[in-house]
């Protein structure tokens, strides 16, 4: 049974070649742009790196680049197939590579589709990873002169800036943490001698925030310190009051930003997956358009196209009998070589049986 067979004569496989070459060209384009889309939230996540504990998100970009090059290469190969289809002396030096071809775009297409779940089911990874991560930070905030993290307090305060957000969770991490460096405390202060007895493990906590949490919209002056004393400030009840700090936390901004990336690219990937498929079948009808009419020596005859010479089932149940049998070949006998003509008509024979139908019972 051949599967979606069509006909074709020279002026058809000519439109098909040139119709081909034009959409083989715009999957190279389409190549491009996935490693540029790749590259871009690779270069996003890595600018945020020091907030992540690990680095399990970063195999969506790096997926994303290496199909992107190999989509570039695969496609571009297309081109020249389509042109040298037209050219029956130059046609036939493709018969073999074009299997691997088919290989390649398939793995690529599953790979493309992999990214977009990937996308979706990393989502409580990267969460993860931004918690941890984002916690350190907000720990080592104060360690402005510890080698290794003087930078901290800079990626922090910028970050919060940016996504508009505050602490871990939300402005009441910072609560929990010493985020004064020692350097600019006077501990001979009376209340820093307080706060530093008043704390098990001798930090000097605040309830207070960081300058980069205060909101420039709000109409009142920042309120950085005794944010739960309501007699500090006029006018002011801690409970009641819609304090002028961001009041969503850095980690949700951070995991809404990247899958919003992340889920962005679906739609694109999706439409570069249905052209790179298009590409493919249509290479395969061309293929065994042109071949056919080589077949019947007459070039510029009529052929017929199709996708499967045969069934699915007889086509995988051939391919398996193939590579079993190449792998046969490949292995050392220990009694010696087996006849290459042996090992042919051993193949062939397989191959029919596998091909012919099962009697009814």
């Amino acid at each position: 049974m051949v599967l979606l067979k069509m006909k074709f004569n020279q002026q058809r496989r000519v439109r098909l070649a040139q119709g081909l070459w034009l959409l083989s060209w715009l999957a190279v384009m389409c190549g491009a742009f996935i490693f540029c889309l790749g590259v871009y939230l690779k270069t996003e996540l890595l600018r945020r790196n020091e907030v992540m504990e690990n680095t399990e998100i970063h195999v969506v970009p790096n997926i994303l680049m290496l199909v992107g090059l190999a989509s570039i290469g695969t496609n571009w190969v297309a081109t020249r197939v389509c042109q040298d289809s037209l050219d029956a002396s130059r046609f036939p030096r493709w018969k073999v590579l074009l299997l691997a071809w088919f290989v390649v775009a398939a793995l690529l297409c599953c790979l493309l589709l992999a990214v977009v779940v990937l996308s979706y089911v990393l989502q409580g990874r990267l969460e993860e990873s931004l918690k941890v991560g984002l916690r350190n930070g907000i720990r080592f905030y104060k360690d402005t002169d510890v080698p290794g993290r003087c930078f901290q307090k800079e990626t922090i305060d910028r970050l919060q800036m940016e996504f508009r957000c505050c602490g871990n969770n939300n402005f009441k991490d910072w609560f929990e943490v010493q985020w004064v460096s020692g350097r600019f405390l006077d501990y001979t202060a009376q209340e820093v001698k307080d706060r530093i007895r008043s704390n098990v493990d001798g930090r000097y906590l605040l309830d207070g925030v960081p300058f980069s949490c205060c909101n420039p919209a709000s109409p009142r002056p920042c309120l950085q310190y005794h944010l739960t004393d309501n007699r500090a400030h006029f006018n002011y009840d801690y409970l009641s009051e819609d304090l002028n700090l961001y009041s969503r936390g850095c980690r949700q901004a951070l995991t809404d930003y990247y899958m919003g990336l992340m889920n962005s690219t679906g739609p694109g990937v999706l439409s570069v997956i249905l052209i790179q498929i298009s590409v493919i079948l249509s290479l395969r009808y061309l293929q065994t358009a042109v071949e056919g009419a080589m077949a019947l020596e007459n070039p510029e005859g009529d052929s017929e196209g199709y996708i499967l010479e045969k069934g699915v089932k007889e086509t995988f149940e051939e391919v398996k009998v193939k590579v079993l049998t190449m792998i046969k070949l490949a292995q050392v006998d220990p009694e010696g070589v087996p006849d290459e003509a042996e090992a042919e008509k051993a193949a062939d024979t397989a191959a029919e049986k596998a091909a012919s139908p099962t009697p009814a019972s």
